[in-house]
C-alpha cells in the first residue's frame, strides 16, 4: 500500500468516522489505525472544547515516515459546538488523496460550509480548515507537515 492511501484511509477511520478517541492519563485524546506495514497516530488535547492542538504520526515498518501538527479553535459562541465538529466529520470523511491532509477544498451542507485551502503535497505541506455557519466564520484550524 502506498503511504497517500494508507493516510486517507486511516483518516477515515479515526476522526471522520464519528468513534470515540482514546482518553489518555495525561489528559490527552488519541486515535490509532494500524494495516499492513503501516501504523497511524492522532494525539490531541482539546480545552473545552477550544482550543485544541495535536499531530499525526504515520510508521511504516516501525519508523516514522510522516508527521503533520495542527491547532485550532472554535470562533464564535453563536452555535455549539458539537454541530459544527460534526459537520467536520462530514467534511474530513470526504478526503482523497489528492488532498490527503485534512478535508476537500469546499464543502457545503445546510447552513455549514467548510473550505481548506493548502500548499505542497504529502512529502512538505502547509494548510488553513475554515468553517463558516451562515456566512460567519465560527472555526479554524492551522496545519502543516510532510515526511520525515
Amino acid at each position: 500500500m502506498e503511504l497517500v492511501n494508507f493516510v486517507v484511509k486511516a483518516k477515515k477511520q479515526t476522526y471522520a468516522s464519528g468513534n470515540p478517541a482514546k482518553k489518555l492519563e495525561d489528559g490527552f485524546e488519541e486515535f490509532f489505525y494500524e494495516e499492513g506495514d503501516y501504523r497511524y497516530r492522532d494525539r490531541y488535547h482539546a480545552r473545552d472544547p477550544r482550543p485544541f492542538g495535536g499531530e499525526e504520526i504515520v510508521w511504516q515498518n516501525g519508523k516514522a515516515v510522516w508527521i503533520m501538527n495542527y491547532y485550532g479553535y472554535m470562533l464564535s459562541d453563536k452555535i455549539d459546538s458539537k454541530k459544527v465538529y460534526g459537520f467536520l466529520r462530514k467534511a474530513m470523511s470526504r478526503i482523497d488523496k489528492q488532498r490527503p491532509f485534512r478535508g476537500p477544498s469546499h464543502f457545503k451542507e445546510e447552513d455549514f460550509k467548510y473550505i481548506d485551502k493548502s500548499e505542497g503535497d504529502l512529502d512538505n505541506f502547509i494548510g488553513t480548515e475554515r468553517i463558516l455557519y451562515t456566512g460567519e466564520e465560527v472555526y479554524r484550524l492551522e496545519y502543516h507537515g510532510g515526511r520525515i
